[in-house]
């Protein structure tokens, strides 16, 4: 399993690096066919987020589906431990569905088996254009680059388009930690959107023909 570890505007120095591995080390234990996980942090520039201004990004690869986890702290290492939490529950909710395919049992679905689940709200970061600056903080070196856009994407993704069910786009929906999540629905044949509503309640939009 390979582990890669960057940051957006953010230095990651080699011990932080280390330290991920170790912790990385035990999700194998419910995957063993993993093939990449990244990690990803990024420093939140408001100074009112000081007790959320560091984010972890976690995204394992493999051959079944994408499983994502984030979080935000007041350092990297809370936000890491976080992080891990999140996706080792994740991960087991994904082991759990293999073996229930394998014993050709009829799955749970995905409203049953996150009903008993907080949810939580995605946390959000600013954008905000500031001058270039580099602050030693923590033992890693933040690094802010000018922008004078207002605003400006900060990711593309192209996923694959393997037409699916409703439920199995919930259940990749809910391994991604994601409020909504687009595919190719197997029974009308058009593009759609699963997304989160209130409580656990979901929802579905699709492209008219």
């Amino acid at each position: 399993m390979d582990i890669v570890v960057k940051g957006r505007n953010v230095e990651v120095p080699d011990h932080y690096r280390q330290h991920v591995a170790d912790k990385l080390a035990k999700v194998e234990r419910y995957d063993h066919k993993l093939i990449r996980v990244d990690v990803e942090l990024f420093h939140e520039r408001n100074p009112r987020q000081s007790d959320h201004c560091q984010r972890v990004e976690i995204t394992c690869y493999s051959r079944g589906p994408v499983i994502r986890a984030e979080a935000c702290a007041a350092d990297f290492y809370s936000a890491l431990d976080t992080a891990i939490n999140k996706l080792d529950s994740r991960l087991s909710r994904a082991a759990d569905r293999r073996r229930v395919h394998r014993g050709r049992h009829a799955p749970v679905s995905v409203a049953a088996a996150t009903a008993s689940l907080a949810f939580t709200p995605p946390e959000r970061y600013s954008t905000a254009a500031t001058e270039s600056a580099v602050r030693e903080t923590g033992g890693f070196d933040l690094i802010e680059e000018a922008d004078d856009q207002p605003w400006h994407i900060v990711r593309e993704k192209e996923h694959p388009g393997e037409p699916m069910t409703v439920d199995d786009a919930l259940f990749h929906m809910e391994l991604l930690g994601h409020d909504f999540y687009l595919f190719n629905d197997k029974e009308s044949g058009r593009p759609s959107v699963v997304y989160r509503r209130r409580a656990y309640d979901y929802g579905v939009m699709s492209l008219g023909m």
